[in-house]
């Protein structure tokens, strides 16, 4: 399980941010052999190939010398126990553990609820017990997954839910992890590697197969750790590590452009990088830099913290309830420039050349695990529609686009581009849904709606850096 890293590279001596970082070179390395092993191995790769997301992460051992670790998320062929990947935190799959054996009980019950007809009373009991039963065994599975973290602490999962999510609220509606929480490549090499005194170095995941079908995964992409299970799970894990900070730490403010200014309204020009309005940590957004300018400030829109360009914020509540109707009956003009990547060779995409225009339409829902990740539902999805245009295209293939939305819903141009249902072609720098780069080349170029006061129409527009 302990695979030899032979490089002349330094080993970093802060890990890096398991939700934001750009792979090491050494990650890059040891992620070519977890694949080419996998290549080389019928059962493994017959199952990679329809998805599967694998993790390494290198590590320092007692002597010095570097190494790396291998794992994948859930089970990879139907099993949890191949010798070149770290074992699961807690095996629940042997044939005569109490997990399996209640879960046959279970599967019973489901049979015999089956066979009966739907007005039998003897249905309801069976139902009430398959319940209690289902409820019982989860909870007792969670409380068999004993994390550690650098410290030497140990938690089990529902300890480390419950302290993470303290609000009444969250605790009501998630009183108990997701399925499959800590089967994901994290808290697998994270567990293995303090359990036998290694020191974590650096840490990445990668796609390998076929895309599932609502979500956007690219064959050899990497990508950071899901949010919905693991970011409670690594925030006890990475406790007692020295962890790169992320990207939102740096101070943008120097960087926000006030384009106009009245008693009522600031129109900005927002850096890429810098938070739209206060989020959980202490770190700047155009929200809190305005207030200190101006004193109170209300946001009727925002743009993701990686997307850059134009926005406009009231200074009064009249103008707030001006300019939010305005959003909501979509009498707002915004227009959005992008450059997007080359398409895949592995998928059918839309030829598109100077000139070319058209229509997307895709239904968006958030992917509850994992948010803000955005999946195409064509069940649940709420509708988003984007207009598009090629503006010009690069000598490396990549395009520069003309995006009006007419919708508003999240990742709504970046799922667009990205997903293979839209044009196939994610956004340069896009850490989602495509490819890690300087910055995310998404601008909001231009932004028109009326004065909330005087209700003189309003035009701006800032071309972007890239």
């Amino acid at each position: 399980m302990l695979h030899p890293l032979k490089t002349s590279l330094p080993l970093p001596t802060r890990f890096n941010d398991p939700f934001d970082y750009e792979p090491h070179p050494l990650c890059r390395q040891a992620a070519e052999e977890v694949t080419a092993l996998i290549e080389h191995t019928p059962p493994l790769l017959a199952d990679a190939q329809n998805g599967k997301m694998l993790g390494v992460m290198v590590v320092e051992q007692t002597d010095g010398q570097p190494a790396y670790l291998a794992a994948y998320s859930g089970l990879l062929a139907g099993r949890n126990d191949w010798p070149a990947f770290v074992p699961p935190v807690f095996d629940a799959q042997q044939p005569d553990g109490h997990f399996k054996q209640t879960e046959r009980e279970i599967s019973q019950l489901n049979r015999e609820i089956e066979a009966l007809p739907a007005e039998d009373p003897r249905r309801t009991v069976l139902l009430t017990l398959r319940k209690s039963r289902s409820e019982e065994l989860q909870l007792w599975l969670f409380r068999q997954y004993r994390l550690l973290n650098a410290r030497g602490e140990s938690k089990d999962l529902v300890q480390i839910w419950r302290e993470y999510h303290t609000s009444p609220k969250l605790q009501s509606r998630f009183p108990l992890p997701p399925g499959g929480t800590g089967d994901c490549c994290a808290p697998k090499l994270l567990q293995y590697a303090y359990r036998q005194g290694l020191r974590p170095v650096q840490m990445a995941e990668f796609w390998l197969g076929r895309s599932p079908r609502g979500e956007v995964r690219h064959h050899g992409q990497f990508y950071p750790a899901c949010r919905g299970k693991c970011k409670p799970v690594l925030t006890h894990m990475l406790q007692g590590l020295d962890v790169d900070e992320t990207a939102c730490y740096r101070d943008l403010s120097a960087q926000l452009r006030t384009l106009y200014a009245d008693e009522q309204i600031v129109v900005v020009s927002k850096p890429s990088g810098l938070l739209s309005v206060r989020g959980k940590l202490p770190v700047p957004s155009v929200e809190s830099i305005l207030t200190e300018r101006y004193g109170r400030v209300m946001m009727p829109h925002r743009l993701d913290m990686d997307t850059s360009g134009l926005m406009v914020v009231a200074l009064t509540g009249e103008a707030y309830h001006s300019l939010q109707q305005q959003f909501l009956q979509h009498t707002v003009g915004k227009t959005y420039v992008a450059l997007v990547e080359p398409p895949s060779p592995s998928l059918v995409t839309p030829l598109l050349y100077i000139g070319t225009r058209g229509t997307i339409s895709l239904p968006l829902s958030p992917d509850p695990l994992d948010r803000p990740r955005q999946v195409v539902d064509h069940e649940q999805g709420k509708p988003s529609v984007t207009d598009y245009e090629v503006l010009g295209e690069r000598d490396d293939g990549c395009l520069r686009l003309l995006l009006t939305p007419h919708t508003g819903r999240t990742h709504q141009l970046r799922m667009h581009c990205a997903h293979a249902e839209g044009l196939g072609r994610p956004i340069v720098g896009d850490v989602l849904y495509g490819h890690a780069a300087a910055r995310l080349c998404l601008h909001a170029r231009e932004l028109c709606f009326r004065h909330p006061a005087t209700g003189r129409p309003m035009r701006f527009r800032k071309e972007p850096d890239f």
